[in-house]
């Protein structure tokens, strides 16, 4: 049988990663696909550099739409990335008829649902195992493999460069700034890194989550979204000696109310498995009313971790070319006419439990002032942590840090709550919140 043939929409270092596993393991994908993948045809804009990459027998062209116009090309790898001319171009192809694999989890966070409708509509697969956690096959798990459950809850470590900088911080003692510029020395963290360590790409990777396992349309736009550039090494510090470990999770939780979606620093206990996930490293954690809890580990990132990942999707694609489009799995894993209209909770609604970091006055009744203020407002408390004044700020210090976990509370009354202590007299620098996840 002839090879499908595939064109190649940018050949960075996921693009060229793809090109040589493609190459390296092809009789073996052959076997498994029932018949070759070849790519046969690679667009960028820096031609002679793709032409090395490639060789002389993959005709290489500056224009995209060169190879979407292609009648010979099959399925159609974008690895543009961003929003703009990478949206134009997939639904370009597939109105040319063309299935399509992508590592772009911005471009269907926040397009996706117009994205698969056009493609449902043209009869052709948008497949994106790539697009979240990288190497790690969480897509085809969640849409395949635990099919049978009803899943609860998914929280997931997906970004590798805030993973870095807190194991950074953790093991050497470092403030977040001092860590990020050696994590951009280190090719960890891009020249511009706000998309990492601010949240919005380990977001945009829980939404597709949230969308596969609870059936719910892609709505970034209702995810909840907090970085990791307001932590110190005191908060991580203090974690570790109350048995937690500080990591950026992408939560999406089922409750009776409605779905959860946010990402934001979270106190993890240490004992769990992905609390001691270190570096680069991704790792999720599924929750599944038959299965129980499943774990997922491996790189997130990287040229052929990621290659592994886009080569899935094209022998998925490859196997059920010619199968009816009714028969295949559906992109977000249920089938489209039947979605559940199920809300995406706003972040006040949300409950979960707290660890505070108040830096106080030194002196008496400070700590009945703000532990009275909790009472009042039905929060409770779990465990408190007074340092002494001089271990904080040295001999003769006039305050010190006063440490609170709480127990389970609906954010919005902590938002009220924490707005009256932070206007005490005796509450001396903004209050630290993170929330805690024990991840039961």
């Amino acid at each position: 049988m002839k090879p499908i043939q595939v064109g190649l929409l940018g050949i960075g270092t996921v693009g060229s990663g793809t090109f040589n596993v493609l190459q390296r393991n092809q009789e073996e994908i052959k076997r498994r696909a029932g018949r070759g993948i070849e790519i046969t045809m690679v667009a960028d804009l820096d031609v002679a550099r793709a032409q090395d990459i490639v060789g002389p027998n993959v005709t290489v062209v500056n224009d995209a739409r060169a190879v979407i116009a292609n009648p010979e090309i099959d399925i159609v790898i974008e690895l543009i990335g961003g929003y703009g001319i990478a949206k134009a171009l997939v639904l370009e192809a597939i109105a040319a008829g063309k299935h399509v694999v992508t590592a772009n989890k911005a471009l269907l966070a926040v397009h996706g649902t117009e994205i698969f409708a056009a493609a449902s509509a043209k009869g052709v697969m948008v497949a994106f195992e790539a697009a979240v956690a990288g190497g790690i096959p969480i897509i085809k798990a969640l849409r395949e493999g635990l099919t049978a459950n009803s899943i609860q809850w998914i929280a997931g470590i997906i970004n590798g460069t805030t993973n870095f900088i807190l194991s950074e911080m953790r093991d050497k003692g470092l403030d977040f700034d001092v860590v990020l510029k050696e994590a951009q020395r280190l090719g960890y963290a891009e020249a511009d890194p706000t998309f990492d360590i601010e949240g919005v790409d380990a977001a945009h990777k829980a939404t597709l989550m949230s969308a596969i396992a609870f059936g719910i349309p892609v709505q970034f736009d209702k995810a909840y979204v907090e970085g990791i550039t307001k932590l110190g090494a005191a908060d991580i510090k203090y974690a570790e000696q109350l048995g937690y470990r500080i990591k950026l999770l992408g939560i999406t939780k089922r409750t009776n109310k409605g779905i959860e979606l946010r990402v934001h620093p979270s106190l993890v206990p240490a004992k769990r498995l992905i609390a001691n996930v270190e570096g680069a490293m991704n790792a999720v954690m599924v929750q599944g009313d038959a299965v129980g809890t499943t774990l997922y580990y491996g790189k997130g990132a990287g040229s052929e971790p990621t290659a592994s990942a886009v080569i899935a999707d094209l022998v998925d694609i490859t196997r059920l070319h010619t199968a009816d489009p009714l028969h295949r799995v559906p992109h977000l894993a249920f089938q489209p006419d039947a979605m559940s209209d199920l809300a995406v909770l706003p972040m006040s609604d949300v409950v979960t439990s707290y660890y505070l970091r108040l830096r106080v006055a030194d002196e008496a009744g400070v700590l009945a002032q703000v532990t009275g203020l909790l009472a009042t407002a039905g929060v409770s408390i779990d465990a408190v942590l007074q340092r002494e004044a001089d271990e904080v700020g040295g001999e003769g210090a006039t305050s010190t840090d006063l440490i609170i976990l709480t127990h389970d509370t609906r954010e919005g009354t902590m938002n009220g709550v924490l707005a009256q202590i932070q206007a005490l007299p005796t509450v001396l620098a903004p209050i630290t919140r993170i929330r805690k996840e024990e991840l039961n």
